[in-house]
């Protein structure tokens, strides 16, 4: 069993549940015991910072396929696993990840009194799901952890914003996974990669992915729920999704559209830089009119 235990530290299993196991734990303390509690949160995103470094060291960037590869059955009958593995672009968001969570868990040190309990576990598990997001191999099992990674940090008119904003275009990714799984028979990134769509689909499916990953980035004109959810968001919850959250809109765009829809890529490169070119412009016009810090990290 202990050998058992020290095979999954070492592997990607070690990060993914160290987060899970730690938001769990504050849950059994009253919460008139902050400082425990406090501790607890430092040393579990530490320890999740420090695990064993060998799929760093280990790492071949010489490769171009997933790397630590780890497979569980899921929903077997409807060839939907649980694929992990991680890439050259994955592994500097688990450990982007990793390193910012003791940073913000720190920030918010003299600042957690009432809610001390909530303040840990809802970063514990945002950092879980957004390690578990940079690993996942599974594009229906990542649009589900990545839907739900927003989840524990905004406020309730900030949440309601985002969810509005958000909820077509991601409609429109889920059906977009659910063709691609009629068409191909599994939702294995692996074998999608290799898998060659006629032009036609790549545009629809193209189309119905980037409904969901503009609202993310954000992209003009679906930004507007940024500067709202930065201000209402406390300082911790600025920085995570400055420094990642708002990273992980572009890394959908590299991760799935444009390997799995090349020839849509192609088709759609002048729209997106249309769009790119237009919000440099047009953002940094307006972040010279802010007056509130938050809102202008926001724009810019």
């Amino acid at each position: 069993m202990l050998e058992h235990f020290w095979e999954c530290y070492f592997d990607l299993s070690g990060p993914i549940l160290c987060p899970v196991l730690g938001s769990i734990t504050p849950l059994f303390i009253p919460n008139s015991s902050i400082r425990p509690i406090r501790l607890i949160g430092l040393c579990v995103s530490l320890i999740t910072f420090l695990y064993p470094p060998i799929p760093r060291i280990q790492f071949d960037p010489s490769m171009a396929k997933s790397q630590f590869v780890e497979s569980l059955r899921w929903l077997s009958y409807e060839n939907i696993h649980l694929y992990l593995g991680i890439d050259g672009l994955s592994l500097f968001f688990v450990i982007l990840t990793t390193f910012l969570i003791p940073i913000c868990i720190s920030v918010g040190w003299s600042s957690m009194r009432s809610f001390g309990k909530e303040y840990i576990t809802s970063f514990l598990i945002r950092e879980f799901l957004m390690i578990a997001v940079s690993c996942m191999l599974d594009p229906l099992l990542f649009y589900v952890l990545s839907e739900s990674v927003p989840i524990p940090m905004l406020k309730i008119k900030a949440a309601y914003q985002f969810f509005l904003y958000t909820l077509l275009g991601s409609v429109f990714m889920l059906l977009a996974i659910l063709l691609i799984l009629l068409q191909t028979g599994t939702t294995d990134l692996q074998i999608l990669l290799t898998t060659e769509f006629s032009e036609r689909r790549q545009i629809l499916l193209w189309i119905a992915f980037f409904a969901s990953f503009a609202v993310k980035v954000p992209m003009v004109p679906v930004h507007i729920w940024l500067p709202e959810a930065h201000v209402e968001a406390p300082t911790a919850g600025s920085v995570i999704l400055a420094g990642i959250l708002l990273k992980l809109g572009t890394y959908r765009f590299l991760r799935f559209s444009i390997p799995m829809f090349p020839e849509a890529t192609l088709c759609f490169t002048p729209f997106i830089y249309t769009l790119s070119a237009i919000a440099i412009i047009y953002t940094s016009l307006t972040t010279l009119r802010q007056i509130d810090l938050q809102k202008i990290i926001a724009y810019s």
